[in-house]
Parts: structure tokens; C-alpha cells; sequence
């Protein structure tokens, strides 16, 4: 039996999952973890997520009871807009750059100015936030000028990975697709925005090459292989990042919509033309399939639940309990929960803002605020898709970590108005790694092994009819008083 590998390398942890090649079945997983980030500055050593992913495949290979030799074809998905850097030799300059990692907001404010912010969503689709890879190679040109100087490839956290397996320096269009000078309409390198960094480097030759969806990257030589613990000569898949192998594993069409809730929070859906928002609210990224995959992104999601769990002295079933139990009165708290900036508006400085609180707020009213704060943004994001003119009338599917909170599930429904569903993918990135992995050992488009293996979807919240109208609009208002540089004062007294 033919046993292919998904691998997800997120800012937490590595994760892998084993799935039959031929029929899909998850055999078996293994995960390790990875040493937390504490952003504005969020930096990993690619050496840790190496480490990871073989204690992971051990764990995964245990768990299903294969051996090394059953494992024949393995792809990586990963963290998207992180900057590795490697010299002459294929050394690790300095520690990786995360997506989180927004330091390098001046030099993207800068490179906005000289390109034009529309001028630059026409070409790539996005309006770069300081979390996109040009940045950080700004950043480093900026703070670690030795460092730059040393810098021969630029590689994404899942092209390291991919290199480590098939020592070739590859990427694939999803992830490419976000690091500010790579255009997935015209399907090519903007090494003339790298000259803005700066003009004597030959860029085109520090690139990894674009490959297509389900184009195979290599193979797992005998020392990897032994390594690892997989097959000598394993097919390696060109991997993606890591929401675009979710939506592949979760099984997303043309219409479906799915919330994120991990980390970040991720609002996505997948189309088959991109989207140019000026407004730089929709990112329209390549998907892993050949399409697109517009989407939202905000920087504070579960976490900011963990938090306010953590202020309350409470556990997470607790917090549920009482965000689950809270008045809907229309005068409660609203969270505005930028506490490590935000991504989506870009307020790369922003903290946390608490309106509407009284000598009367209680701890249930307080919990409610923590899972609304969260999803108004992203639902505020979600609006803004629509207005881009994108078909979003299919099924709302619930995913990530934040999935198996029943008061998330319960305020996604409430505040979209619309039914929830979840499906039984509980490592869509991972699982949908290894559909890629399955569609280059088969040999076929990766569509077809998606449209084989998508999971069902069962529904699990429906809104109860609460009337958000000006809990929304004071959320609004609350969230505009935060201007760039993570100031209170009213912009929209």
C-alpha cells in the first residue's frame, strides 16, 4: 500500500499526515513543536522546523503503523511571507522572518511610495502589509547590512523545507504569490520591485523557480530518506502555503467560504480570476490549484481568546461557558483585539481596545466581547470580499483550532447570519499537502485527487437572529480610532 505525506510547518508546530495514496484515508499523524514567537519581532531558527518535521514523521509513522518504505511521495505546506536567507554555500544567515514579523513596516511604507499602492495591487493583486517577504529583504538591507550582503537565495519557509528534501530551490505560484514581487496573473517574477531594494543584486538568480501545481520538485535521496523515515527516491511535490493547502484539504469550490481560526484569522475563498482591491483589505493570492484564492488576514484570532481566558482565570471551556451564557444587549462591551497590531487594516502598532465598558460589565459579557471582537474582523473583511463582486453564496465552513469552540462556531453564525458547517478534515493544511503529494505519485491534476478526497461537511450552528447592527457599527467606530501608528485619537469622530 502506496502511503503519501502532508506536511504542515505552521508558527506553532510541525504536523504530518499519512494517507493511503489510493483511496485518501488518514492513516495516522505526528506532531512536535516548534519555540513560540512573541511578535512585532516573531523569528525562528528553519534548522528547529527540520528537527520538527523528522520528529513528526516518526510520531506519524508510529501512529499508523507504516514503515519508512511505504511512504513514497511527500509534500510541504507552510507559513506563507517569511524570509529565509542563505549565502554562497546554502548556510542560514540568521534566523527566519515569520509572517507575523511586522518590523518592517516603514520600508514597506516606503517601497508603497515609490511604486504607487494601486500601481502595485494592478500587478501582483495585494497591497504588500508589512508582513510580506519584500519587506523583510528591505528590513534586512536596512538593519543587518552584512547580512544582506551575504545573501545569495531567498527562499519561503516551505521552499526551505522542500530544499532540505530535494535539495533544489523551488516554490510553487500560492506562496510565491505572497511575497510582494511575484505576479500570479502574469505569471512571473517583478524583479524590477527588487531593484527598488536594491538594484545591484541579480535577483532573477536568487529566486526559487515557480513550479505548477502538481509538478513534481524532486526526489528524497537515500541520505534524506534515512533521515526522515521515508522511501529512498520518495517524489517530492512543489508544496504550498499553508491556507492554500488548507482550502485544497477542506475541499473548496468556487463559492464556498471558509473562517480560519487559528493564530491568525483567515477569511478565504477560492475563485477562478483574481481580484484587485485598492482599498488593499482582499489579497488576492494564487490558490494551489491554478486559480485564486482571495482572502483576508488578521493577525490576532484564538490567541486573543486565550488571552482574555488567561485575564479571567478561566480555562477555554469555562470562557465558552460564559461568553455562551451573556446578554445580547446591544449596550455590552466591544472588543476592537489588536493586541500584537493588525494586519488587516494594516496597523502594524496597534494594541487592543476595550469600548463600552461600565461599573456594570460582567465576566460573561466581558468573554463574549474576546470571541466577537475577533470575528467582527474578520467578518468586517468578509464584506469587503462581497463588495469586490466575488460569488460567496455556497457553504460557511468553520476550520482551524477555534473550530471546536461551540461559542465561536455559535458568534460566526450570529454575526454572518448565516448557517455553520465544519468538516471531519482536522489537519486540512497537512491533508492537503498530501493530496498534492498523492496527485504527483498519481501523476494527475491536483483537482481531481481534491475532488476525490474532499471530506463532507455537517452543519453545527445556526444564527439565532441577534440584531448586530450597532454592536457592528461600534465596533467600526472603536477599531477606526486606531490609527497607524497605534494611537486612540478619533479618525472618525
Amino acid at each position: 500500500m502506496p502511503v503519501v505525506a502532508g506536511v504542515d510547518s505552521s508558527t506553532q508546530s510541525t504536523t504530518v499526515v499519512l494517507r493511503d495514496a489510493d483511496t485518501g484515508a488518514t492513516l495516522g499523524s505526528g506532531r512536535a513543536p516548534h519555540t513560540p514567537t512573541y511578535p512585532p519581532v516573531s523569528e525562528q531558527d528553519p534548522a528547529e522546523w527540520w528537527s520538527a518535521t523528522v520528529i513528526a514523521f516518526a510520531k506519524a509513522r508510529e501512529n499508523a503503523g507504516v514503515t519508512s518504505d511505504d511512504i513514497a511521495a511527500v509534500s510541504v505546506a507552510a507559513q506563507c511571507h517569511g524570509l529565509v536567507p542563505l549565502d554562497s554555500r546554502g548556510h542560514v544567515i540568521r534566523p527566519a522572518k515569520l509572517w507575523n514579523d511586522t518590523t518592517a513596516a516603514s520600508e514597506i511604507a516606503h517601497l508603497t511610495s515609490l511604486i504607487g499602492g494601486d500601481a502595485w495591487v494592478d500587478r501582483v493583486g495585494t497591497l504588500p502589509p508589512p508582513s510580506f517577504t519584500i519587506g523583510k529583504l528591505a528590513w534586512l538591507k536596512d538593519h543587518e547590512p552584512d547580512n544582506f550582503a551575504e545573501l545569495a537565495t531567498v527562499l519561503l519557509p516551505h521552499d526551505y523545507l522542500t530544499w532540505r528534501l530535494a535539495g533544489r530551490a523551488v516554490t510553487d505560484r500560492s506562496d510565491a504569490s505572497g511575497t510582494g514581487y511575484y505576479s500570479a496573473p502574469e505569471g512571473q517574477y517583478l524583479t524590477e520591485l527588487l531593484d527598488l531594494v536594491d538594484s545591484s543584486k541579480d535577483w532573477a538568480g536568487m529566486l526559487p523557480e515557480v513550479l505548477l501545481p502538481s509538478e513534481q520538485a524532486g526526489v528524497v535521496s537515500s541520505s534524506v530518506a534515512a533521515e526522515l523515515g521515508v522511501r529512498p527516491g520518495a517524489r517530492v511535490g512543489a508544496g504550498a502555503g499553508d491556507q492554500h493547502a488548507s482550502a485544497v484539504g477542506l475541499g473548496i469550490t468556487p463559492g464556498d467560504l471558509a473562517y480560519v481560526l487559528g493564530t491568525s484569522g483567515v477569511v478565504l475563498t477560492t475563485s477562478e480570476f483574481p481580484v484587485f482591491d485598492h482599498t488593499g483589505i482582499v489579497n488576492s493570492v494564487a490558490d494551489a490549484t491554478g486559480a485564486y484564492l482571495p482572502l483576508i488576514c488578521t493577525l490576532n484570532a484564538a490567541k486573543v481568546t486565550d488571552t482574555v481566558a488567561r485575564l479571567l482565570g478561566v480555562d477555554h471551556a469555562e470562557l465558552e461557558r460564559l461568553a455562551l451564557s451573556a446578554p445580547r444587549n446591544a449596550d455590552r462591551p466591544v472588543f476592537v483585539s489588536y493586541l500584537d497590531g493588525e494586519r488587516t487594516p494594516n496597523r502594524p502598532h496597534a494594541r487592543g481596545v476595550l469600548a463600552g465598558i461600565s461599573s456594570e460589565t460582567t465576566r460573561e459579557a466581558l468573554a463574549l466581547s474576546a470571541f466577537e471582537g475577533v470575528v467582527l474582523g474578520m467578518e468586517r473583511g468578509q464584506r469587503r470580499m462581497a463588495e469586490t463582486g466575488l460569488n460567496l453564496s455556497g457553504r460557511l465552513i468553520v476550520t482551524g483550532g477555534g473550530a471546536g469552540s461551540a461559542a465561536y462556531r455559535q458568534v460566526v453564525a450570529d454575526i454572518t447570519g448565516r448557517t455553520v458547517e465544519i468538516t471531519d478534515a482536522a489537519d486540512a493544511v497537512a491533508g492537503g499537502a498530501a493530496i498534492q503529494a498523492a496527485a504527483v505519485l498519481r501523476n494527475v491534476d491536483i483537482t481531481t485527487v481534491r475532488d476525490e478526497w474532499a471530506p463532507p461537511s455537517r452543519v453545527v450552528a445556526e444564527p439565532a437572529g441577534h440584531d448586530y447592527t450597532e454592536i457592528r457599527n461600534t465596533y467600526v467606530r472603536a477599531a477606526d480610532w486606531t490609527d497607524l501608528d497605534g494611537a486612540f485619537t478619533p479618525t472618525n469622530p
